[in-house]
Parts: C-alpha cells; sequence; structure tokens
C-alpha cells in the first residue's frame, strides 16, 4: 500500500533539513518546539543532528538534544553523529555531541573507530578508549 506524501509537507521537511546542514540553530528550535519532531530523518536515515554535525554546528547539535534529539540516532548506513563529526574533525560538535549523551562506541564505524582510523590519538583519550 503507498501513502501519497503531501507535497507541503515534504517541502517543510526539506526547509528543516536544509536548516540543520546550515545550523540555524534558532529556526530548528522553533520548528522542534512547534512540534516537528526532534528525531526527523530524511529519505538516508539522517536525523537533523547528523545533519547538523556534519556539517560542524554545534550549536545547532546542542539545540536539538536539549530538545530531545538522540544523540547516537545511526543513518541506514549505521553511521553515527558522533563518528561523522570525528570524521569531519568537528571538535566542537564532538564535545556538544557528548555533552548530550553520545556514546563514542555506538554505529558503525564508531567514533573510537573512526579515530582509529585517522590515528586521532587526543579523541581516543577523550573517548578513554587509548
Amino acid at each position: 500500500m503507498s501513502e501519497e506524501l503531501d507535497p507541503e509537507v515534504v517541502e517543510l521537511a526539506a526547509k528543516i533539513f536544509e536548516l540543520a546542514r546550515q545550523g540555524d540553530a534558532e529556526a530548528l528550535a522553533a520548528y522542534v518546539d512547534a512540534g516537528v519532531p526532534a528525531n526527523l530523518t530524511n529519505d538516508r536515515g539522517d536525523s537533523l543532528v547528523m545533519l547538523a554535525a556534519y556539517h560542524g554546528h554545534a550549536e545547532a547539535v546542542a539545540a536539538l538534544l536539549a530538545r530531545g534529539a538522540e544523540a547516537d540516532r545511526a543513518n541506514d548506513r549505521g553511521q553515527t553523529p558522533l563518528a561523522g563529526a570525528v570524521f569531519k574533525g568537528e571538535d566542537a560538535v564532538i564535545k556538544a555531541l557528548l555533552a548530550g549523551g553520545a556514546d563514542p562506541s555506538a554505529g558503525t564505524p564508531s567514533a573510537v573507530d573512526t579515530a582509529r582510523m585517522f590515528g586521532k590519538t587526543d579523541l581516543l583519550a577523550l573517548f578513554g578508549a587509548n
């Protein structure tokens, strides 16, 4: 059974995903406060937190986490926002995610695995995974 998606809803979701990519913490917070799910995901399973984290927006990540978004929500490929932030070298995002309860061992590859792959010994120490 195929359900027809409302074009206005699809357009709004696309706008909100773009706000996450751009890091507009204030607008994201307003949308979530107005009822948009904090764990909204796109067709690849990327959450708003994942998109904000991958694009280096620590303030947006923190705003979403403060509103109930899951720090460890993996996408369809098993990747977590923390592993993405490690891959991209986004230290402020890493700190925001850890403050929000992210687990460095979650996901495939995990943030720990990613830090090991790239020889980021400072992050391994931060994660307690020397």
